[in-house]
């Protein structure tokens, strides 16, 4: 599903017109982020939780040559699935 086809799942579920289903969308994703870029986090009970970690500095291979890079220390987002997303999922709801 890409963001077209989402904000038209959520226009249909919610009764809402593309136009402002895309703009709870909008909203949503800005939130997180900036929530994110100030090392918050955002948890949806049930759902899951938006949050950060530290990627420590390695040393990796360009797969095309095979010569040793260093790839800098970095700050990376990442969600961590809630229990009840887990078992819609999984078919055990």
């Amino acid at each position: 599903m890409n963001k077209t086809e989402l904000i038209d799942a959520i226009a249909k579920e919610t009764k809402l017109s593309k136009k402002d289903a895309g703009a709870v969308l909008g909203a949503f994703t800005d939130v997180v982020s900036k929530e994110l870029k100030k090392k918050g986090k955002v948890q949806l009970v049930g759902f899951g939780t938006f949050e950060t970690a530290k990627r420590a500095a390695r040393t990796g291979k360009n797969p095309q040559t095979g010569a040793s890079i260093k790839i800098p220390a970095a700050t990376v987002p990442k969600f961590k699935a809630g229990k009840a997303l887990k078992d819609v999922v999984n078919n055990k709801h």
